[in-house]
């Protein structure tokens, strides 16, 4: 396509599905939790593959399994559930700047919004590169996680708590990785500072949820201060914003 962005070296796409794939596969294995955590709070292997294919995000999954396990009513569950996922309208604000995509393909994009396809997406430094981090992982994480929901919800606890093999330590460690080197620049470190000093300050006061929320939102507020002191965003080159890639 005339005036499109030029293509991206092999190493570098190389390089950004090694990422893709390395947080894609350390997420999708912990969903063998979620089966097996869904499935001993009452739900049958059905209802839990269909929270995974549908709602397709680990943290509101949890919620909602843990409410109910709890013995919490479906409207807390939801209720819970839905100020988790709050934070995945957020990231899209981000994607959605170099994405570029509509039709189906957005409807995609929504499904595939979550901690790590965004945290991929935006480590990147090239508008392509951020396109096949973004699409690369959600995908990744989509099929690991619905496939190891279905297999803890099939052998339950037999398996064990996956922490005891480290795979959440691993995931969080991949996404950690991934940002640190953007907490060079002054603004990400103050975001990140407050973002954290917001959690640790209400997680004792507030129901299980909320911090995260109130997390997201300090972060965002830093964004906007941000954005006030400096007018318009980095340049495309020409007629990258209306490029698409094809998927990874």
């Amino acid at each position: 396509m005339t005036g499109s962005a030029p293509p991206l070296p092999p190493e570098r796409r190389r390089e950004v599905r090694r990422q893709a794939l390395s947080v894609g596969g350390a997420t999708g294995l912990y969903g063998v939790s979620f089966g097996a955590l869904s499935v001993a709070s009452g739900l049958d292997v059905w209802q839990t593959q269909a929270l995974s294919l549908l709602l397709f995000s680990g943290g509101s999954q949890f919620a909602v399994v843990g409410v109910l396990g709890a013995g919490g009513s479906g409207v807390a569950a939801v209720a819970t559930s839905s100020l988790l996922g709050v934070r995945n309208g957020l990231y899209a604000l981000q994607t959605s700047r170099f994405l570029g995509v509509a039709g189906l393909r957005r409807l995609a994009a929504a499904q595939l919004t979550i901690d790590e396809s965004t945290a991929v997406g935006v480590a990147q430094p090239e508008r392509p590169s951020q396109r096949i981090g973004f699409w690369l992982t959600g995908i990744a994480v989509f099929l690991g996680w619905n496939l190891m929901t279905l297999v803890g919800a099939l052998v339950g606890n037999a398996l064990g708590d996956p922490r005891t093999y480290g795979l959440d330590a691993a995931a969080a460690a991949a996404f950690a990785a991934l940002l640190w080197p953007r907490l060079r620049s002054g603004d990400a470190a103050a975001t990140a500072v407050l973002a954290v000093f917001v959690a640790l300050v209400t997680s004792p006061l507030l129901p299980p949820g909320v911090p995260v929320i109130l997390s997201v939102l300090a972060a965002l507020a830093v964004g906007l201060r941000r954005g006030g002191r400096h007018e318009g965003s980095p340049t495309a080159a020409p007629g990258e914003l209306d490029g698409r890639d094809p998927l990874p």
